[in-house]
């Protein structure tokens, strides 16, 4: 008796479409789910405090570097022009807090400046921000 013996078949293409659109919708869930960080780029070293909280992320941010140069929504501003800049971002904002983040370095007065035209924009809250603020 004579038994055949079944013919393999060898494949010879495999789909590869369910695998490039499960890449494509994994890679396109987890650039949706990623947080991203608000910080600037800046080389600052934050003064350090022994009372320190942290600060809330929904927080108007203004930077003043180790340059002494002023940013407000990463854009470079003067002095005396943060007072409207800061009105127009704090009306679109439900908090009404204000956090500068600055140098140790920087003179007091330029901080003193800063923080009061930040008060007279119409900000409840102006905090300066230190090394133990983790917002």
């Amino acid at each position: 008796m004579r038994f055949s013996r079944a013919k393999r078949q060898d494949v010879e293409n495999i789909d590869l479409s369910p695998l490039i659109d499960m890449v494509f919708i994994l890679l396109i869930f987890f650039m949706v789910t990623t947080t991203f960080v608000k910080d600037m780029k800046l080389d600052i070293n934050r003064p350090t405090a022994s009372s320190a909280t942290k600060s809330d992320d929904k927080v108007i941010r203004v930077y003043i570097d180790n340059t002494g140069e002023v940013y407000i929504d990463n854009q470079p501003v003067k002095v005396w022009a943060i007072q409207s800049k800061a009105r127009d971002l704090l009306r679109s904002s439900t908090e009404k807090s204000i956090l500068v983040i600055t140098d140790d370095g920087i003179p007091v007065e330029k901080l003193i400046d800063v923080v009061d035209e930040c008060r007279m924009s119409g900000a409840k809250d102006v905090a300066v921000s230190t090394t133990k603020e983790m917002g």
